[in-house]
């Protein structure tokens, strides 16, 4: 049974307040570097979306992260096997397809050439492209790639998942493990990641990988650490890809020098395609700390330490 909760990061303010009343608990709310080993050594339980500087298990017996993404918790640390780690999940999978339906269709629909032809006071006539002419293979076939594969499979195109095992899951067409991904990589109009990152999928994505495609599409909304950059940018000189879209990056927010910013075959968007809201946010942590306090393991929404997601 939980029964001292120490909530920190960029909710902790928000969360109390629609919190109040609601949890027969004792509750800590302190912004990051407010929190000190006092109160690390007083919760049985920690909320936030990353660990403090000065975060040490002390006597706590669960981890709950308020985002998708746990590799700040589990990286250059020694998990504590004793201790349940959790995260948010909420409509992260629908956030992310919409952002990633968002950018298909602007290429698709032509979008920035008509404006170009706008600014010209020109009228000329292309045919836009259909989602169902594409092939998109996305990378990670949990909850969130699942969830993408379901909107782009609605529109007819052909979906392909990718995963360490290659354990076929729909809605994907098929799905293949990643040390054979190469020959499937061809023909793709668009790669989408969505990986967790773990110590297989840093720098997963490197020259490698993306000289195995033709004048692709690039969409990572994973984790900015399972590309190389260097790489990206020589995928782009070779016309293995035409465009990135990238809403995480290695180093956020992104250096003023990187050349990154320098590409017009680049779009950059600040981690904003699946934003934790402070609603969701609550209700996640309530539901499984519910299942926490009754024992109802594993957790939907339980993190296998090996496996890092």
């Amino acid at each position: 049974m939980i029964e001292k909760i120490l909530v920190t990061g960029r909710l902790f303010d928000v969360m109390q307040s629609l919190l109040a009343s609601k949890l027969d608990k004792e509750l800590r709310f302190l912004s990051e570097d407010r929190v000190s080993e006092s109160d690390l050594k007083w919760a049985d339980a920690f909320v936030s979306f990353r660990p403090t500087a000065n975060f040490q298990f002390e006597n706590i017996k669960w981890v709950h992260s308020l985002g998708a993404g746990v590799d700040s918790f589990l990286n250059n640390r020694a998990w504590k096997r004793d201790v349940i780690l959790s995260r948010t999940i909420c409509s992260f999978g629908q956030k992310i397809s919409e952002y990633c339906l968002s950018y298909i269709l602007r290429d698709l629909q032509l979008h920035e050439v008509f404006q170009k032809l706008k600014e010209s006071k020109v009228i000329k006539t292309f045919e836009p492209l259909a989602i169902s002419t594409q092939k998109i293979v996305v990378f990670g076939t949990g909850s969130i790639g699942q969830e993408v594969a379901r909107h782009f499979r609605f529109f007819g195109a052909q979906v392909m998942g990718v995963s360490l095992s290659g354990l076929q899951k729909d809605p994907f067409n098929q799905v293949v493990p990643i040390h054979k991904v190469s020959g499937s990589l061809q023909d793709a109009n668009w790669v989408i990641n969505t990986l967790p990152l773990t110590l297989k999928t840093n720098k997963l994505f490197t020259c490698d990988l993306f000289k195995h495609l033709n004048k692709a599409c690039f969409i990572n909304v994973g984790r900015g650490a399972s590309v190389d950059e260097y790489s990206l940018l020589t995928a782009l000189d070779n016309k293995n890809l035409r465009l990135a879209v990238l809403d995480v990056l290695e180093n956020e927010p992104l250096a003023h020098d990187s050349p990154l910013w320098e590409r017009p075959e680049i779009i950059i968007t600040p981690h904003i395609s699946a934003i934790t809201s402070p609603e969701e946010a609550v209700n996640c942590f309530l539901d499984t700390l519910k299942n926490v306090d009754q024992e109802r393991f594993p957790l939907i929404n339980q993190v296998e330490i090996d496996k890092g997601y």
